[in-house]
């Protein structure tokens, strides 16, 4: 008999129940046996949703009140020194200083701890999705112990529960690779033995408690590994399997290629492989796989949020189970986490585009029903498979889908349509003319906060409680406030403040054709951060201007250069739900055509500075370099598309933020974007290094402060590292803005931040003039 299961769940809840109780506590609203309170509560319904679906066991171990990640960092003991925490602090205390740089917001009362004088951890993408891990810190300090209780707790609550537990951990391996050096000249690696002793001691804690399985994750398997680390998988896992209780390997997101034969041959119980991501594996895996193994198929995609096409999958599978004589178990190809709770009260989506959706509670159905099929029993769920087949059949056929104008535009594309006209220097010459900005000029990258005020409004606005011209009324005010806000700062290049937008990509797909959109289908970027990622089900255009009235509008009010704000092709694609009936790179370039009019819209009503944000683009790279090349031609000449078809004296900007850029520079550079600024404060300018070394010939912002952290950095931080960002980069090339947008701060904290980065940059310009 096949057995299913799941490799993870979203922690947030159907109603983002999670999310609102973690802001609650920041602000003091509640403490933290109340928060436990609701986390526990979350965990029981996720588990009873399982074995309302028939799986054969609950996941536990992939909750986490920020990040799996941090939740591991502090299991194992290595939380980094510089937090400097009292003996006496509290776990969750000192788990939301890492995680922000504080545990609670300014002014709760009843704080005794929190106030480290220190950044938070680095956050940075998880492998090539959205979603953000706290970065581990590494050096030749760092120890290793059993330091948290907390799975342990966990899985006793989902065996009282009656549940059958399969525990997930982030495997050893996995952990040092995501993690970082902060010492010159030490290598990571060299903490593996120490490290796999306390996972010896977890495992053999989790046996005592009668666990029967622990699911361990090593994602990077579909890495190009360095040689040194693929040999330590084997007596790494040696050293594992021999106390502790059945071990389940999982692998996800990417091909194994040159680590197939590695993986299956590894001293574990049983080996999960994407059969999404890489379905051409499949034979290869079943042939070496060892019969007294388990095999886990990830055949439903936890990427992507289509229904799943039954009798493919089927087909798939049949000759899989039928070679691999071992057991077979069923799984979606990765956590859940990824995408939306449930289709169950989603009213926004008309009824045609919702049949052919799946969210996590829908795609533990499908694992049912393909587990009746594989083991004959299709006629207790023939009514499923009948509703399956005719929904993946009209969306194949559905004239919503392909645009006839679409198709033509992307054929007639000719040779240097992803051009500008003339060189950078020549460019740079001409927009320092028209702009006459100060040395090392200062900007913010785009939103200001979004006040209760400003949410109210756009609720009451959709609801049609608000006329429209009433509600261009309460947006204009609010930038007004904006504007008004950056000139008192002293700020130099000006942004409208995004008032009337509610996300970044969502904002933009609602006004293009080919999307769709939810109306609760929230997915975790970080922490309590959410995004309702639009669906991309068709051929994508523009039928109307989206940005240029309430730009013109904000540069109305003054005389200092506003920016036109818009997103990029890529990120938008990277952070939708993409069609997956054509190749990625075809939809990228019909969005990026839908962007380039917004841009000559944007020229033509006066706007002579235009950021077009790209900051998914390192996320988008494909996670095996032997197919880097193909994707990033496309990527960087899909961003040209966008920013060509305006003239030279027209200053195009980009925005790059929690990522690593070091290895694609080049690509970068060929964007050739006038003006590029980048996260760096979580980094200490360690990520501004490569930009250096690389001699990048354009303009760059680093940035100077966490926006991410409700920490206010001292004037005397920003001196400090724009100082390090000049030792690397020409100060004339140099210019001074936070690390990403300030649409989740209040307004104090902003403006104090601010306050002292234009300070940063006036003493800075002094010391400039002096040298």
């Amino acid at each position: 008999m096949t057995r299913t299961h799941t490799l993870g769940f979203p922690r947030m809840g159907a109603q983002r129940e999670l999310k609102f109780a973690l802001e609650k506590h920041w602000r003091g609203e509640i403490d933290a046996a109340e928060l436990e309170a609701i986390g526990a509560e979350l965990r029981e319904r996720h588990w009873q949703a399982q074995r309302n679906a028939g799986l054969d066991f609950a996941t536990v171990g992939d909750f986490a009140f920020y990040d799996h990640v941090a939740n591991h960092i502090q299991m194992l003991g290595c939380e980094p020194s510089r937090f400097d925490f009292p003996g006496d602090e509290p776990e969750l205390s000192r788990y939301f200083t890492m995680a922000r740089g504080v545990a609670h917001e300014a002014g709760h009362e009843g704080c005794t701890h929190g106030s480290h004088d220190t950044f938070a951890l680095e956050m940075t993408k998880w492998f090539d999705t959205n979603y953000h891990y706290l970065v581990p810190e590494f050096d030749a300090n760092t120890r290793f112990s059993l330091a948290s209780v907390r799975l342990f707790n966990e899985v006793a609550q989902a065996q009282k529960l009656g549940h059958a537990v399969k525990v997930v951990l982030l495997g050893p391996l996995s952990f040092l690779w995501l993690g970082k050096e902060k010492q010159a000249g030490f290598d990571r690696f060299g903490l593996l033995e120490s490290l796999l002793a306390v996972y010896e001691q977890i495992l053999v804690r989790l046996k005592w408690q009668g666990v029967e399985w622990v699911q361990i994750d090593e994602p990077i398997l579909g890495l190009d590994l360095p040689e040194k680390w693929r040999n330590a998988f084997e007596r790494s896992y040696w050293q594992l399997a021999r106390s502790g209780p059945k071990l389940l390997l999982a692998t996800y997101f990417s091909p194994l290629s040159e680590n197939l034969r590695l993986a299956c041959q590894l001293p574990v119980a049983g080996l999960h492989v994407d059969a999404v991501r890489a379905p051409g594996e499949l034979t290869g895996v079943a042939d070496w796989l060892p019969a007294h193994k388990v095999l886990s198929v990830g055949i439903v995609d936890g990427r992507n949020i289509w229904r799943t096409d039954v009798d493919a999958a089927y087909a798939r599978l049949r000759p899989v189970a039928d070679k691999h004589k071992g057991e077979l178990w069923i799984a979606p190809s990765c956590s859940l986490l990824h995408v939306p709770f449930s289709l169950e009260g989603e009213g926004r989506l008309d009824a045609e585009v919702k049949s052919w959706l799946a969210f996590a509670i829908e795609k533990l159905d499908e694992l049912r029903v393909l587990r009746a099929a594989l083991d004959g029993e299709e006629s207790a769920v023939e009514a499923e498979l009948l509703v399956a087949r005719a929904a993946v059949a009209a969306r194949r056929s559905s004239p919503r889908v392909h645009r006839a104008d679409v198709a033509l535009r992307l054929a007639r594309t000719v040779a240097g349509d992803d051009r500008r006209a003339s060189s950078f220097a020549e460019r740079q010459a001409l927009q320092r003319v028209r702009f006459a900005l100060p040395p090392l000029p200062t900007t913010t990258i785009g939103s200001f906060p979004q006040t209760s005020t400003i949410r109210a409004a756009r609720v009451a606005f959709k609801r049609g409680e608000l006329d429209a011209a009433t509600y261009r009324e309460k947006m204009q005010a609010e930038i007004t406030l904006a504007v008004r806000k950056q000139e008192e700062l002293g700020i130099d290049v000006l942004v409208h403040g995004e008032a009337e937008r509610n996300d970044m990509v969502e904002y933009f797909g609602e006004q293009l054709d080919g999307f769709a959109f939810t109306a609760n289908g929230w997915v975790q970027s970080y922490g309590s951060r959410c995004v309702k990622p639009p669906i991309i089900y068709g051929d994508v255009a523009r039928p109307a201007p989206m940005t240029v009235e309430w730009t013109t509008y904000a540069q109305s009010l003054t005389k200092l250069p506003m920016k036109g704000m818009l997103t990029g092709p890529v990120t938008i694609l990277q952070w939708s739900f993409v069609r997956d009936d054509q190749p990625r790179s075809v939809t990228t370039e019909q969005i990026a055509w839908a962007i380039r009019d917004e841009v000559v819209d944007l020229e033509k009503a006066g706007i002579g500075i235009i950021q077009i944000d790209e900051p998914a683009i390192r996320e988008g790279l494909p996670l095996r370099r032997a197919v880097w090349k193909s994707y990033l031609e496309g990527a960087t000449r899909s961003f040209r598309i966008t920013a060509s078809g305006v003239s030279d004296r027209t200053q195009i900007h980009t925005h790059m933020c929690y990522s690593e850029f070091n290895d694609i520079l080049p690509e970068i550079a060929a964007m050739d974007a006038d003006v590029i600024t980048i996260e760096t404060s979580r980094s200490d300018m360690e990520l501004l290094r490569g930009f250096g070394d690389f001699k990048y010939p354009n303009e760059i912002g680093p940035g100077v402060y966490d926006i991410h952290s409700p920490r206010v950095p001292t004037t005397d931080e920003m001196v400090r590292l724009m100082r390090k960002a000049a030792t690397v980069v020409p100060p004339a090339n140099l210019w001074i803005n936070p690390d990403c947008g300030l649409k989740t701060r209040g307004w104090p904290e902003t403006e104090a931040a601010l306050a002292n980065m234009v300070a940063a940059a006036r003493q800075l310009r002094s010391e400039l003039a002096a040298a």
